[in-house]
């Protein structure tokens, strides 16, 4: 199936819903990144720079993933697929760096923060969604099972 024939049959509707998903799904994902930038930095950090950091973080992790690796995998082998995944994730902590005007430990710390904050945010999310949908697949909480 070609990119051409795949929209036509997704229609404009679909690509409608496609797209405000991945902005809802970008949004969601700033959140946690937000929250760790304005703890690490002392209020210094805007929602606008952790949507920034959150779009091209990942941008730059497969650019540099990918680019280490094939540039690499010549000169030393099967072992320059860890030295890509240690230079991306370098890479993106260069982002944080960069756009939240912060160290390398500040960084660091930005991306485990945020990490710790996505896992309590969908763990929220998920206990929430259970209770609305007691039937779902989602994990359902102690008292609804009397």
């Amino acid at each position: 199936m070609t990119a051409e024939s795949f929209l036509q049959a997704l229609g404009l509707t679909g690509l409608i819903v496609i797209l405000l998903g991945l902005l809802i799904l970008w949004i969601a994902i700033s959140i946690p990144v937000y929250g760790a930038a304005k703890i690490v930095t002392r209020g210094r950090a805007t929602f606008g720079t952790a949507m920034g950091a959150t779009l091209l973080g990942p941008v730059v992790y497969l650019m540099v993933l990918f680019g280490a690796g094939f540039l690499l995998s010549a000169a030393i082998g099967w072992t320059a697929s860890i030295l890509a995944l240690l230079l991306a994730f370098l890479a993106w902590l260069g982002v944080y760096k960069s756009m939240f005007q912060t160290g390398w430990l500040g960084a660091l710390a930005i991306a485990i923060l945020a990490a710790v904050l996505f896992l309590i945010l969908a763990l929220v999310v998920a206990f929430l969604l259970a209770l609305v949908f007691p039937g779902s697949p989602f994990p359902t909480p102690p008292y609804s099972q009397l």
